[in-house]
């Protein structure tokens, strides 16, 4: 018997699409227009063509802000999977417990990104911050505002504890829905708890550890609110990342044409080492 397939859902999801395009397209088809042309004002435009995208691909500003950005994204993926993995590994499965553990799990990621900036901006200042104040107290000598070594310490450990909370809550969601008859099995043919992350917990959370490796990479490669207010993009332009250069040349400076050209060259970035990093993890998951 042939199952007849009922498209009439589509009706129903068809204006949010709508919506989402509308807000999606027009912006990016302001920032194409900006991108090939040039204005000296009074809302005049000359046609620039190519010019804003050679400038922006042969500065010297925008590798050194992207190579700061690719660290960043590469370091707090490195930091911020493993962990996260592990402290899903330690929460429990039933009791009370569950329930507040998971809560606190997800308090980090309740708080607006402006105020974690605020917040770890008092609580790392030299000073009176809690943080700062104890590292040097104990003969570091610690100070984000002026050495850009302790700036970049400082946004990837405020990364951590903002964004680790969405790995543990992927990864616990991936254990709680192995089912008790692998562990039983491995207890029968006496695997130790190595063998049992590898052979069975591991593999099983391979699907909700690409979801939480791609939103990280994403979101990170997009971040701009946090390490604005906590650093500013210094000392220097030593935290300068991709998005906020963008900023600064876009707003800062005024000019309208390589911003735009950025924008659509860090977006194409974006998509594209997104599209990698899927296709590596699926093409894995394969085999």
């Amino acid at each position: 018997m042939n199952k007849t397939e009922n498209q009439k859902a589509w009706f129903f999801v068809l204006p949010v699409l709508l919506l989402v395009a509308f807000n999606a397209l027009v912006p990016l088809m302001t920032v194409v227009n900006y991108s090939v042309q040039e204005t000296f004002g009074d809302n005049t435009f000359f046609w620039a063509g190519v010019l804003w995208f050679e400038e922006v691909m042969n500065s010297e500003r925008f590798h050194a802000a992207l190579g700061r950005q690719l660290f960043f994204t590469f370091t707090i993926l490195a930091i911020e999977i493993p962990l996260g993995v592990a402290i899903a590994l330690t929460m429990p499965r039933k009791g009370i417990w569950v329930s507040v553990c998971l809560v606190l799990m997800a308090l980090p990621l309740l708080i607006p990104w402006n105020v974690v900036g605020a917040m770890w901006n008092i609580f790392a200042l030299p000073d009176i911050g809690l943080l700062g104040r104890t590292l040097n107290a104990i003969g570091f000598d610690y100070n984000y505002t002026r050495q850009p070594g302790d700036a970049w310490f400082t946004l990837i450990l405020m990364d951590v504890w903002h964004w680790t909370s969405l790995v543990v809550l992927l990864s616990y969601a991936g254990l709680v829905s192995i089912p008790d008859a692998y562990y039983q099995a491995a207890k029968i043919d006496g695997a130790k708890p190595f063998a049992i992350f590898r052979y069975i917990q591991l593999p099983k959370m391979k699907r909700v550890l690409t979801i939480a490796i791609l939103l990280r990479f994403m979101d990170s490669f997009n971040i701009y609110t946090e390490p604005s207010v906590l650093t500013g993009g210094g000392p220097g332009n030593s935290t300068t990342l991709l998005s906020i250069d963008l900023v600064k040349i876009a707003l800062g400076q005024f000019d309208l044409g390589p911003a735009a050209a950025m924008s659509l060259i860090y977006f194409l970035i974006i998509l594209l080492m997104s599209w990698v990093f899927y296709t590596l993890m699926m093409r894995n998951e394969a085999k």
